[in-house]
């Protein structure tokens, strides 16, 4: 879309961005409690579950009819696995070796990454010399968290930060599966079935590697695994779709950048986390390379010097 078309953000635009951030940097907060008592992989399938008839309940009451193809639930499963089962598991896992925080700054490689895969793999979405340098400036901020000790010295938290970048990767990947397979479905369908997808694929791997989920848990651990799917899963999409429409794509990559005070407010005020100043320092390469990517600012610097 030109810059000059790209919808404005109005001030309820502006308030759901900010509700948005606030569910999405709350997910790391919440895992970060349900990890005292419930492994990652159980931690997505409670996720992924119990989102389910949140969202079901939606589908129903605007009167949207469930597909019959087989295609389009296997096209449903596929992206489940991409956009939730990879990126929801990697990142629990990830947590349990990093800080909450930490792990929503490396998230916020997403947009700058999903760039690049966009442009590499299709035709509308080319890959532009501005992609790239944001690109580098993502990659930079990365290497810049992560320390050079990274390539030498085995570190498990230099895994777990690297679990957290292939979540990304997998995000980047669902966008591109999504617009491919599913663009003539209603989105909150699309929602609905790769939750379904999603639950039934983590079922069996639960049920493998971390055996039958228990449901003797402190009330504390189901008030997160709850909160995770209400609101951070259920109300997150109800969010993003309704962004998506009043403010556009372009607009919408700004929670970006918004969740990570929020998951970093949250594990200071409640956790007693601390980041040290190279979190931060890459956080501004990030986010730096997502104001390159996303050109807007830089054009808008241009005219005005033109001007």
């Amino acid at each position: 879309m030109d810059a000059n078309t790209t919808p404005t953000i109005n001030l309820t635009s502006g308030l759901m961005l900010l509700a948005l951030a606030a569910v999405w940097g709350g997910s790391f907060f919440f895992a970060e409690i349900a990890l005292r008592e419930v492994p990652p992989l159980t931690i997505t399938l409670h996720r992924v579950f119990w989102a389910v008839p949140f969202l079901l309940a939606v589908v129903w009451w605007k009167g949207i009819a469930l597909p019959r193809s087989p295609k389009t639930w296997l096209c449903y499963g596929v992206m489940g696995a991409l956009n939730n089962v990879i990126p929801f598991s990697l990142i629990f896992w990830g947590q349990t070796q990093i800080e909450g925080g930490l792990a929503s700054i490396l998230n916020g490689t997403t947009a700058v990454f999903g760039a690049v895969v966009a442009g590499l793999l299709l035709k509308d979405e080319p890959l532009t010399p501005r992609k790239i340098v944001g690109a580098i400036f993502g990659v930079i901020g990365v290497g810049v968290i992560m320390g050079p000790d990274a390539l030498t010295n085995y570190d498990p938290r230099n895994l777990a930060q690297l679990a957290i970048l292939g979540a990304a990767l997998s995000y980047a990947f669902a966008g591109v599966w999504a617009k491919r397979t599913l663009a003539g479905q209603p989105p909150l369908m699309n929602a609905l079935g790769m939750l379904v997808g999603s639950t039934v694929l983590m079922v069996p791997i639960v049920l493998w590697v971390d055996d039958v989920p228990s449901l003797e848990l402190s009330s504390g651990i189901w008030a997160s695994l709850l909160a995770l799917a209400a609101l951070s899963t259920s109300l997150a999409y109800l969010l993003y779709f309704a962004i998506l429409v009043r403010a556009g794509s372009a607009n919408l990559m700004l929670v970006t950048l918004m969740i990570p005070p929020f998951s970093v407010g949250l594990g200071v005020a409640f956790l007693g986390e601390r980041l040290g100043p190279e979190a931060w320092a890459g956080f501004a390469l990030i986010a730096l390379g997502l104001v390159v990517t996303d050109g807007r600012l830089l054009r808008k610097f241009h005219r005005s010097r033109v001007a």
